[in-house]
């Protein structure tokens, strides 16, 4: 017995789909209607039983493991050549007419499982560093309540089509290379469904679904972030005729917050300190998402200081903890100063050794004013 694989020219590990078009190209070159050769009849014998064996995923594990169908070693085997039962003619058909021919398929159901819906929701910071439960309105296709998906008014019921009989196929003969061959194609008076709906629901207009807006309450996980997608199976579109809901997906908008700015799952703020407290070191209490802490500004603070306050960031949304805050310090030179004010800076800076005369400085002080005067100097 010659191997199949060889006889399609695929390898062992072929898909199904590679196997049905090796064998489509084949059944085209050796079909005895198209090739009259010596010897085409017999290949196309074999390559048509190769193919029966190859596209049935029982026989084709029987044939891998034993090296033969059921056990039979015998050649072709019966009812394996063109006019046997076994190989499909819709492969056939399909070869040459592009797939539509074919009978036995069976009437189309009319349920049909819903779309999935997409949705926005915006949050607040704070709700994605905890999580929050949110109720939402959707505006879905959902089960018609009339008629309760049947498509029919209340009291009736579909009626078998009377043009083909219920099969949802109608049958009519081509001319083709074959001869005259008998196709299917949906019937027009059922669109291929096999029953039609003499009396269809008012309210849904035979659909089995109308439009309505419902509540939903959902749970929005911490951690979330802006694109962050939600899941909710089975809460989406109502599918025709009773079918399934589809699925309803809640993207996540996070609103700016006026405090925190997020990157990754950490928090970043700005702490506005006084001149004089960053000057003589103090505490000030910073309102946080987990309440007040207090930041210790030491002496001699500079801007642009950094505090670090563990784990009250944004929780961690695929594991545990938390990232953390990191406050910026800001040290705030005073604007507008009053005569008296004015007065016990230029005291201040005498004190230090800072020369200040007719708005310049002077001297070679290493005070605070000195250094800056150093430094402005060099640019």
């Amino acid at each position: 017995m010659s191997d199949h694989y060889q006889v399609l020219g695929v390898g062992r590990d072929a898909t199904g789909e590679e196997i049905k078009k090796a064998y489509r190209k084949l059944a085209r070159k050796l079909h005895p209607d198209v090739n009259s050769a010596p010897g085409a009849q017999d290949e196309f014998k074999a390559v048509t039983h190769a193919y029966e064996v190859l596209a049935d995923p029982q026989k084709r594990r029987i044939y891998d493991t034993t090296g033969n169908e059921n056990g039979n070693d015998n050649g072709f085997g019966g009812g394996a050549g063109f006019g046997g039962q076994n190989f499909g003619f819709q492969d056939i058909f399909d070869t040459f007419f592009g797939g539509g021919g074919g009978g036995g398929r069976g009437p189309a159901s009319r349920t049909r499982r819903g779309q999935d819906a997409l949705i926005n929701v915006r949050i607040d910071l704070k709700d994605a560093v905890f999580g929050t439960n949110k109720k939402i309105e959707v505006d879905t296709a959902v089960t018609c309540p009339t008629c309760d998906g049947s498509c029919c008014q209340p009291g009736t019921s579909p009626r078998t089509c009377d043009i083909c009989h219920g099969s949802g196929q109608v049958q009519r003969a081509v001319r083709s290379i074959l001869g005259q061959v008998m196709t299917s194609a949906p019937c027009g008076s059922c669109q291929g469904y096999g029953t039609v709906i003499p009396d269809p629901c008012h309210e849904c207009a035979g659909e089995g679904r109308v439009r309505s807006r419902r509540t939903l309450n959902i749970k929005i996980p911490a951690g979330v972030a802006t694109g962050t997608r939600i899941q909710l199976g089975g809460q989406g579109e109502a599918g025709t005729a009773g079918g399934p809901q589809g699925d309803l997906y809640v993207e996540i908008r996070v609103n700016a917050d006026p405090t925190f700015v997020r990157e990754g799952d950490d928090l970043h703020a700005t702490l506005t300190v006084p001149m004089t407290a960053a000057a003589l070191g103090s505490s000030i209490n910073f309102e946080t998402f987990d309440g007040d802490r207090e930041i210790a500004v030491k002496a001699g603070t500079q801007s642009g200081e950094v505090t670090t306050l563990k784990g009250l960031g944004v929780t961690h949304l695929r594991g545990y903890g938390r990232g953390d805050l990191l406050v910026h310090l800001h040290v705030e030179t005073p604007q507008k100063l009053d005569a008296e004010q004015e007065e016990l800076l230029r005291k201040l800076a005498q004190l230090r050794g800072e020369e200040y005369a007719e708005g310049r400085l002077a001297g070679s002080g290493t005070g605070v004013f000195a250094r800056l005067r150093d430094r402005l100097g060099n640019h």
